[in-house]
């Protein structure tokens, strides 16, 4: 244990800091300090005024611009009842992966669903990966940049995939790590991050988990949209399948193992947890509670947050407040199995 806190020392004290604060520069970088004084050593950060000549700052908050521009379009929609989709999940008393039900729905529809979500009902999500502004979206494609080229120079590479995500503020992202370089730009609403560097792997308890998805059924020949998204109910069954009955009878979710059985290592930590949870949480994961304070920044429309190979933890504003995690009197003793701290 004596080495780990050595590492989380090193690590802060040579680069990063430890104010748990990630850093905001004004202006855009040139090329050279992006470089040097951020990609190579790894350290993220919130970069103002880089996008603010975006024709999409002022015009996609207004829905029905939205709505007009896509009105041909038909998007991937991913639905939840909960708004954690890629997250872990319990099923048949024990923990799945759980990833979203993907339905393609005129933009429209989608951009009401989205904006009618609620927690334990339904939550929509755009989230779709594999350059998806670039095909889905395409008609957006004037509103901004195809690239920064401060950053490409500094890169090397122009973007290998650019994706829109459009959520509520129920949308959560679990700890994941992202493999790539990767420039996240807000354009409206605000996006809270929860960021670990890649040396505190060790602190996610990355374990294997059985692949799962959800499947949304409509019911009695009524199609998703349009729908009100007001739950009679959200319960687990005897057979541990989750259902959310949406209001007006039009459907409900069921969540199933893949078949053939499919593993995915993910991180086993709730950095958020309830209260009702929170004592527990922080006694099976002591070193991510017990070790430093992980890196927050929350980044508003018209920002940039720079990350590479970090581990993020993201939420849509608003976000819950997160307990100390200094509180080592309410902490187990640190196991120290080595099994325990496996990536």
């Amino acid at each position: 244990m004596k080495e780990i806190e050595e590492l989380w020392r090193e690590v802060r004290d040579l680069s990063l800091g430890n104010s748990g604060r990630v850093e905001r520069l004004e202006f855009p970088p040139n090329p050279v300090e992006f470089l040097r004084d951020f990609i190579t050593p790894n350290k993220p950060c919130i970069i103002s005024n880089a996008i603010s000549h975006w024709p999409a700052l002022s015009s996609w908050p207004n829905h029905s611009y939205l709505s007009q521009t896509l009105s041909a379009a038909t998007i991937s929609l991913h639905l939840t009842p909960t708004g954690a989709a890629d997250a872990l999940s319990p099923l048949h008393s024990s923990l799945c992966f759980a990833s979203a039900h993907v339905q393609h729905v005129p933009f429209p529809e989608a951009l009401s669903l989205i904006s009618n979500s609620e927690p334990h009902k339904l939550v929509a999500y755009a989230q779709q990966q594999n350059d998806c502004f670039r095909s889905e979206y395409s008609s957006l494609a004037a509103d901004c940049d195809p690239h920064l080229g401060w950053a490409t120079e500094a890169i090397g590479s122009e973007p290998e995939a650019v994706n829109l995500w459009i959520g509520n503020q129920h949308s959560q992202t679990s700890f994941h790590k992202d493999h790539y370089e990767n420039l996240y730009a807000v354009v409206t609403g605000e996006k809270h991050f929860t960021l670990l560097p890649p040396t505190d792997v060790h602190r996610l308890y990355i374990r294997q988990y059985p692949a799962a998805t959800y499947t949304y059924s409509s019911v009695a020949g009524c199609a998703l949209w349009p729908i009100s998204v007001s739950a009679e109910c959200c319960f687990w069954d005897e057979l541990g399948s989750l259902s959310a009955i949406v209001d007006g009878d039009t459907g409900e979710f069921d969540l199933e193992l893949e078949r053939p059985t499919r593993y995915v290592p993910w991180c086993s930590v709730d950095p958020y947890p309830s209260d009702e949870t929170v004592d527990d949480e922080m006694a099976k994961f002591p070193l991510y509670f017990n070790g430093p304070r992980p890196f927050e920044c929350t980044v508003k429309a018209g920002e940039f947050d720079i990350k590479y190979a970090y581990f993020n933890f993201l939420q849509s504003i608003q976000f819950r407040s997160t307990p100390s995690p200094l509180l080592k009197d309410k902490l187990a003793e640190i196991d120290s199995d080595p099994d325990e701290y496996e990536s």
